[in-house]
């Protein structure tokens, strides 16, 4: 069988799949079905390898070629296909209006309705009842998407404005996927929910697949959409479109929005019945099997076919979802948008280097919208009388991190590595887990000084029978009752683990909830204040997002409410129990370099004349605690001192001056380098170094130095600590 003769019988065989009736143009039979294509069409500008007629009217052509061939520049032999219709044809549009070519490996599609047209690569043929569809609108999605309404930005915020803006404008340059990356807590989700309902309003978009990396976090999504309030129509989402979060292996024909995991979705396509919820309670992060290395097999399920979804919605899910996963994401025409708070060059490369947003941690402290951090490393050691600590527990300061963006997102694609006496670092021996579960209850009045209740905790275990562990030695070490530590994993019998979510985050208690994955990505807990990691973590990306649990922000009333003896909540703490933070290459790294040194003689140094990264970062961070503990007539007293400026702005200002990429591009246009070399050290150097005094101007106002020093023991007068 030649190349071309294989080429032709999977194309038949696709088109079959399809709903298309293949025959040779000698046996035409058009009421053979809704859908036919003729091989072999004769036309006035040459023979069509086949013409597609749906309900008895000429609609497309298909150019076949062999397999291996090219398929770009083939586009102009099949759109004169187009125009070749022989006069008295019956016909939708002249031209026709759909083209493919295709190898049977691979299929190209051309919509001439949509504007600027151009071939777009697809799993597979259309149905006719889609081509039907389309060239029956008088609009087509991405003629609609280059027409958008102006933004109603009165429920947003600058960086959700800034982020639908740039994806519209990346719809409206017809690029077929965008990433979104932003801080954990920037308002993801709020973002992709504002951005599905215009994309159903306004672009005409007939289903939106939201992929979501586990069950519960498929149920926040829905929860989310049911609460968003229109601010076009001022009603809810979910009553002017029906949203579906699939329990079960059917999509619902007048659903809008439809959420769910990539495991229930390929299952699905592999046209299997059913699947069990509990499938989908393990977080990708977890779930990628080293035995899997290729891109899994997908084959096509007229059940649902390509044109299902026009957008794909992709929420925080594993690298895996870009390599054994992505046969599943291409097998749909439409749009993929990504949202993430950790991407990876690995990531933004599947998205083609289209970063619509770029929102980093570090600009969400200064802009108040996450907390910073501090890290306390408690290192144990196993001798043959138990456990011991290997050295005195202490907060634990990383190196400065000077990479690039580039850098640490093309980093958080590798693995931690670990040297061979380091491989297994978990905390699983029961003598160890006492140890560290002591020394934490002892050590907490140096987290949280002034306080008396234990902060809300998260404990990351290994397995549910670590989490077992850990749960029955905190209660001892504590000398508290069950309600006090609880387990809350996929495997937590009683109570539902969606209960005991909603008790930790809104009640007393539990104080200490101990988990393997079920809280480590996407949940919502705001008012967590301590990370407690027994066990270690292999992913880096992984690790960027359990990190991601403690940032959120609250306001004190609602922290309060679960915490009497909490003022406000101006960070969180990391114990690593396991020297995960000690790895260089993680993205995000405590902006407090000085933790033990007080604001006074930070402020004290600045009115000197100092001027070093690690002083700015410090006092970046420390202005950023003081602003969520302060009143609001305080923060006027120290705008005013600032002849105007907000502490926020004064924060923001410290650490964009200090920023690697803005600092690379300004050395880059002041030393004039030449394109493709990089800045010297020196050069990088200088320029920081001019940026950190411009910032630090302020500072040597004394009123200012002053005004935030008195704000600062006015809180200590009332038992806030620093």
């Amino acid at each position: 069988m030649t190349p071309e003769q294989k080429s032709r019988r999977e194309i038949d065989q696709q088109l079959d799949q399809c709903g298309w009736i293949v025959q040779d143009f000698r046996e035409m039979n058009l009421l053979a079905g809704l859908g036919v294509a003729v091989r072999e069409f004769p036309l006035t500008t040459g023979e069509a390898d086949y013409l597609l007629y749906a309900d008895c009217k000429a609609i497309g052509v298909i150019e076949a070629k062999p397999q291996g061939h090219t398929l770009t520049g083939v586009e102009t032999q099949s759109g004169k296909y187009k125009e070749g219709l022989p006069p008295g044809l019956p016909h939708f549009r002249l031209p026709l209006q759909f083209a493919y070519e295709s190898t049977g490996t691979v299929t190209h599609f051309t919509n001439a309705l949509e504007p600027d047209a151009r071939s777009r690569e697809v799993f597979t043929f259309h149905r006719p009842e889609e081509l039907i569809r389309l060239v029956s609108l008088d609009h087509q999605v991405r003629g609609l998407l280059r027409q958008m309404p102006t933004l109603n930005s009165e429920r947003l915020w600058r960086v959700q404005v800034e982020a639908i803006k740039n994806l519209e404008e990346s719809f409206a340059a017809n690029r077929p996927r965008a990433l979104n990356q932003m801080a954990t807590g920037a308002g993801k989700t709020f973002t992709a929910v504002s951005f599905s309902y215009r994309l159903i309003k306004f672009a005409g978009a007939r289903r939106i697949l939201f992929l979501v990396d586990r069950n519960n976090l498929g149920k926040q999504a829905l929860n989310e959409f049911q609460q968003y309030v229109s601010p076009y129509t001022n009603r809810k989402f979910t009553e002017e479109y029906v949203v579906q979060h699939l329990r079960k292996n059917t999509i619902a024909p007048a659903c809008k929005v439809c959420i769910t995991t990539i495991q229930r979705l390929y299952s699905m396509l592999k046209g299997e019945e059913d699947f069990l919820e509990e499938n989908e309670e393990t977080s990708m992060f977890e779930a990628e099997s080293a035995l899997i290395k290729e891109p899994l097999p997908v084959v096509y399920n007229p059940k649902i076919p390509i044109e299902t979804f026009d957008f794909v919605v992709v929420d925080e899910c594993h690298r895996s979802i870009y390599n054994i996963w992505r046969q599943v994401l291409d097998y749909f025409d439409g749009f993929i948008i990504g949202l993430t708070a950790t991407p990876t060059s690995q990531t933004i490369g599947f998205f083609n280097g289209n970063l619509v947003q770029d929102y980093t941690h570090e600009q969400a402290v200064a802009d108040g919208v996450n907390v910073g951090y501090d890290v306390y490393r408690i290192e144990t050691k196993i001798t043959r009388g138990g456990a011991k600590l290997a050295r005195e527990p202490g907060v634990f300061v990383p190196h400065r991190d000077r990479r690039s963006k580039a850098r640490k997102y093309k980093e958080l694609d590798d693995d931690l590595t670990y040297t061979a006496n380091q491989l297994d670092r978990d905390v699983v021996a029961e003598d160890q887990i006492r140890l560290v579960a002591r020394t934490f209850r002892d050590k907490l009045p140096e987290f949280f000084p002034g306080r008396t209740e234990v902060p809300k905790t998260l404990v990351f275990a290994k397995t549910d029978l670590h989490a077992e562990d850990i749960v029955r030695i905190m209660r001892e070490e504590f000398a508290k009752g069950n309600d006090f530590c609880q387990k809350i994993t996929s495997k937590t019998t009683g109570k539902k683990p969606e209960e005991l979510l909603a008790e930790f985050r809104n009640s007393f208690n539990p104080r200490i909830a101990v988990t393997v994955d079920m809280i480590a990505t996407g949940t919502d807990v705001k008012p967590l204040e301590c990370l407690l990691f027994m066990r270690n973590i292999k992913s880096l990306s992984y690790f960027e997002q359990m990190k991601g649990r403690g940032c959120r922000i609250i306001d004190s009333d609602a922290l309060q409410m679960v915490t009497p003896d909490a003022k406000a909540k101006t960070h969180f703490v990391i114990v690593d129990a396991v020297g995960v933070c000690e790895d260089e290459k993680t993205a995000t790294k405590p902006l407090d370099r000085k933790p033990t040194v007080p604001l006074d003689k930070i402020m004290g140094l600045v009115g000197a004349g100092a001027a070093d990264a690690d002083l700015v970062s410090t006092l970046a961070a420390r202005l950023s605690r003081l602003d969520r503990q302060i009143t609001p007539s305080q923060q006027q007293s120290i705008a005013q001192a600032a002849g105007g400026t907000s502490i926020t702005a004064l924060s923001a200002g410290l650490l964009q001056s200090i920023d690697p990429d803005a600092v690379t591009k300004q050395a880059v246009e002041k030393f004039k380098v030449p394109e493709g070399q990089e800045p010297t050290e020196k050069q990088l150097q200088q320029v920081e170094q001019d940026r950190m005094r411009e910032a630090l101007k302020p500072f040597h106002n004394p009123k200012l130095r002053n005004t935030i020093l008195g704000a600062k023991q006015a809180l200590e007068g009332i038992g806030a600590g620093d």
